[in-house]
């Protein structure tokens, strides 16, 4: 065998363990299903700047020349979960009916922050990985736009349990 073709053949041996194992420590949801409603691209460029204040916290989240914007609608049913992930960009979230209980992967108490019907919230997106839950015995449904989806991809990014819940 060639150096060049056992080069290659260990560069694709190696891409695929990594792939697996992002498969394999990846926590899909429960009972959760979203549809994507629409997804446009601006037109002109956007640069957008969003400053929360959370816990006493002020975070601000800074995207320059904005890709995509998706909205999805997902429904999750009574104790069904999103599983552990992030996003590309900010999420803003309505709860349109039922409650929400939202959980982060930074929360070394894993305390939940319930949403219920007409409350909103921004996830940061960009690697800060959370969960939502339906701690009720209704279907919750939640309205999402993505902000900065990069063209062609997908809104969620699959994350391995960081860890903080006992669930």
């Amino acid at each position: 065998m060639s150096v060049k073709r056992y080069l290659a053949s260990g560069a694709i041996t190696a891409a695929a363990a990594v792939a697996l194992a992002g498969a394999a420590f990846a926590t899909p949801g429960s009972s959760a299903v979203g549809t994507v409603m629409a997804r446009a691209s601006f037109t002109d460029r956007v640069d957008l700047g969003i400053r929360m204040k959370h816990d006493g916290k002020t975070q601000v989240i800074n995207f320059l020349h904005a890709q995509d914007t998706v909205m999805q609608q997902i429904v999750i049913g009574p104790g069904g979960h999103t599983g552990w992930h992030s996003h590309p960009g900010p999420a803003i979230a309505l709860i349109k009916s039922g409650e929400l209980t939202l959980y982060s992967s930074d929360d070394p108490n894993c305390e939940g922050h319930p949403y219920g019907v007409g409350q909103s919230f921004i996830d940061p997106g960009q690697g800060h990985v959370h969960m939502g839950r339906n701690l009720t015995n209704q279907t919750t449904e939640v309205w999402v736009t993505y902000l900065d989806v990069p063209p062609g991809q997908s809104v969620r990014l699959d994350a391995a349990d960081p860890g903080n819940c006992l669930f």
